[in-house]
């Protein structure tokens, strides 16, 4: 699977601005700064995610840039695909029969990798800003890591 820096930054600078935004503009330079993304690389990433009708620009003091939508109606995938990001999971283009090989053929594990990748979109397009923000999202890193000794002197307390 290939998801670029541009992805990911696109994805961490919309969270950031949905958690700290409260209805008033954000100034990329402080979503840069908290984020620890390059001021000039944000600017870019913002520039196709307002032209893709996700962020609305505020100019003058105090400007900034705006969700142009509830977090809850922008989906992770938009923000990916509005910054020129598809998903790649094969070395063949999404959707045609010809194949990467050179004679055109499909692999043998290309269903499996396609699919692959059809598996991420949906999952991408079912989380919203909000999910993320809000900390709806399962995964490993919040969980406390336990030594199997902990485990044993459970096992004992409770007997």
């Amino acid at each position: 699977m290939r998801l670029s820096t541009k992805g990911r930054y696109a994805v961490m600078a919309m969270v950031d601005l949905a958690a700290t935004s409260q209805g008033s503009p954000v100034a990329l330079a402080d979503i840069a700064e908290r984020q620890e993304i390059s001021l000039s690389y944000l600017e870019q990433l913002f520039a196709k995610l307002r032209k893709g009708g996700l962020v609305k620009s505020v100019r003058g003091p105090g400007g900034g840039y705006l969700l142009a939508h509830p977090a809850g109606a922008t989906r992770v995938s938009d923000i990916i695909l509005a910054v020129d990001e598809p998903i790649r999971t094969t070395r063949c283009a999404n959707g045609t029969p010809q194949g990467c090989r050179t004679n055109r053929s499909r692999c043998l594990t290309h269903d499996l990798w396609e699919e692959l990748g059809n598996q991420i979109h949906m999952y991408l397009s079912s989380v919203t800003v909000a999910d993320v923000v809000e900390r709806r999202i399962i995964g490993t890193s919040s969980l406390t890591i336990r030594s199997p000794q902990a485990d044993e002197g459970a096992a004992v307390a409770a007997e």
